[in-house]
């Protein structure tokens, strides 16, 4: 199995990257699934796309780091308003937060092997204290900030 990685533009937090999902322009129809789906407008189709699916996630990185991961339901080409050729990432809706690992800035989506990936956290905040039911509140909790993220990833902790 084979993940890609993508920079995130203009987004300070998963919060922001979950709300800017549910654009209209940022969500599409997928037969097979009732309500739209997020996706991401890239230029390159990936060629290893029989590597990626079934089962390869989109690893995301905000502001320096890698954050969270969505796992791509479907890879399709599209055409862009200007006419050129382009592809639609179809994502599972689901953001699931992975360890904070710093990533230098680069163009476009790379490949990321199973073994370069960082780990998923136990939970949506596996750095806080979840409530001794595991329930929804946990999810509701606040991240650490970025910064923080950053320079504990930085320090290896």
């Amino acid at each position: 199995m084979l993940n890609l990685i993508k920079l995130v533009v203009g987004v300070s937090s998963l919060e922001d990257l979950a709300a800017r999902q549910t654009q209209p322009e940022n969500a599409r129809s997928l037969p097979g699934h009732a309500t739209p789906l997020p996706v991401v407008h890239t230029r390159a189709f990936p060629r290893r796309k029989d590597e990626i699916l079934p089962g390869g996630s989109l690893y995301r990185v905000i502001s320096g780091l890698i954050l969270c991961r969505q796992e791509i339901l479907a890879i399709e080409t599209s055409t862009r308003a200007d006419g050129t050729s382009g592809t639609l990432l179809f994502l599972n809706p689901t953001i699931i937060r992975v360890q904070a690992c710093p990533m230098r800035p680069f163009q476009g989506w790379r490949y990321l092997s199973t073994q370069d990936s960082p780990p998923d956290l136990d939970s949506p905040d596996a750095l806080h204290a979840a409530p001794p039911h595991g329930g929804p509140q946990a999810a509701e909790q606040t991240p650490l900030p970025l910064p923080l993220l950053r320079e504990l990833a930085l320090l290896g902790l």
